[in-house]
């Protein structure tokens, strides 16, 4: 039996743009440039690697996000997988962590999975969380923050590196596990893999196709809320310190008047 496996991605501003926030505090999109959030292609790639060392093997990238997402979706078929899945409605808009989770665990359980792999956090919001609300959600373990993943004889093993231990784990399947970006250098796609992508399907849903109403979902259903937002000041000039004998210092007094020494 083909051992199918979903890798849970996002379509994220690029963090070198001039990122702010709308007029609802939501996350102005439409005036930055997406991309699919580097942390989620470890999690391309360690599919990918499982995927060669299984008999058989089916990968399908999915992710929830406006139009533009299917972008992050070509970047992850590019580099081997097999077929996209794309959730996409108006209603989703400032949907939270937690709504996320429920609609892409609804995705999960309809796409038909044995193994959800995550990134450790997405690039935008950063709170790593949504592999274990996926995996309560679903019902099933996770072994999550691995630096090392493997899946044998129904079985997912891995090792996850802390400040002053490492932990071999391992959870019977189906499972939900995330790795970071110390599991191995995500693959560049190539021109092969890029001409290849073009044709592999890429499935549109609604909330509607996943029987999951407007209201559990978006601003009103959110359970987190920005209340308001500062624009971060402009940087300011910086302090020249000219060495005339007494360049040392002046530095010192400086790093001590902003006590940093």
């Amino acid at each position: 039996m083909s051992l199918r496996i979903v890798v849970c991605v996002k379509y994220v501003p690029d963090a070198t743009g001039d990122r702010h926030f709308a007029e609802d505090l939501t996350v102005d999109r439409d005036d930055v440039d997406g991309l699919l959030s580097e942390l989620d292609e470890y999690a391309v790639e360690q599919a990918l690697q499982i995927a060669d060392e299984a008999d058989d093997a089916e990968i399908t990238v999915l992710t929830v996000g406006p139009e533009d997402a299917k972008d992050a979706l070509r970047k992850a078929l590019s580099m081997g997988a097999d077929k996209a899945v794309h959730v996409e409605d108006d209603d989703l808009h400032g949907t939270d962590v937690l709504g996320t989770s429920l609609v892409l665990a609804k995705a999960v359980e309809k796409t038909g999975y044995d193994l959800v792999i995550c990134g450790m956090a997405s690039t935008d919001g950063s709170m790593g969380v949504l592999p274990a609300l996926l995996a309560e959600r679903l019902g099933v373990p996770q072994v999550t923050l691995l630096s090392e993943v493997s899946v044998e004889d129904g079985t997912v093993k891995g090792r996850r590196d802390g400040d002053t231990a490492t932990e071999q784990l391992e959870a019977s399947l189906p499972a939900v596990v995330s790795v970071t970006d110390q599991s191995g250098e995500a693959r560049y796609p190539s021109f092969k893999g890029i001409m290849a992508a073009k044709k592999k399907p890429v499935t549109s849903w609604d909330l509607d196709d996943l029987e999951i109403d407007g209201d559990e979902v978006g601003l009103d259903g959110a359970w987190t809320a920005v209340d308001s937002a500062t624009e971060r000041p402009a940087r300011t000039a910086g302090t020249i310190v000219k060495d005339e004998g007494e360049g040392g210092k002046q530095l010192a007094e400086f790093l001590a008047g902003q006590k940093f020494i």
